[in-house]
């Protein structure tokens, strides 16, 4: 054997510790990948059932918001129909109201004026009593 034979193997043997020493890394990694896998997998696995059920859900409270929509235009209908109705209620029963309220404000206007009327007018009848009596008093003396 030469030397370059020697050095031959030396260099092969020098390269197969290598490829053992980066071996073991690369073997580590795909046991992490491996476990990656696996994890994701059951990930996976837990995520299907949660989605389903979040999409039943979702469909359930879309038929429930359906509903409340309805619900919702038909009190809106409800409400614009009372609103009509008390319109119809005022112009209807407002304007012969109105009427009325003038009417007994006049009345009690004139029975106001006529109570104030007889009390000036008994306050002047009792003056003129009072100049009669002293009238005849003098006159009978």
């Amino acid at each position: 054997m030469s030397g370059g034979d020697i050095a031959g193997l030396i260099a092969a043997g020098v390269f197969a510790i290598l490829v053992a020493v980066a071996a073991i890394p690369l073997w580590k990694l795909g046991r992490v990948f491996d476990s990656t896998s696996e994890a994701i997998k059951q990930a996976s696995d837990g995520l299907t059932p949660i989605l389903d059920e979040s999409a039943s859900t979702l469909h359930e409270a879309n038929q429930q918001l359906a509903r409340v929509d309805t619900i919702t235009k038909d009190v809106a209908e409800v409400t614009g129909n009372v609103n009509a109705l008390v319109a119809l209620t005022a112009a209807t029963i407002g304007g012969p109201l109105i009427k009325l309220a003038g009417f007994t404000a006049g009345v009690r206007a004139v029975l106001v004026a006529g109570r104030t009327a007889d009390k000036a007018g008994a306050a002047v009848g009792r003056g003129a009593a009072r100049r009669s009596r002293r009238t005849r008093r003098s006159s009978s003396k």
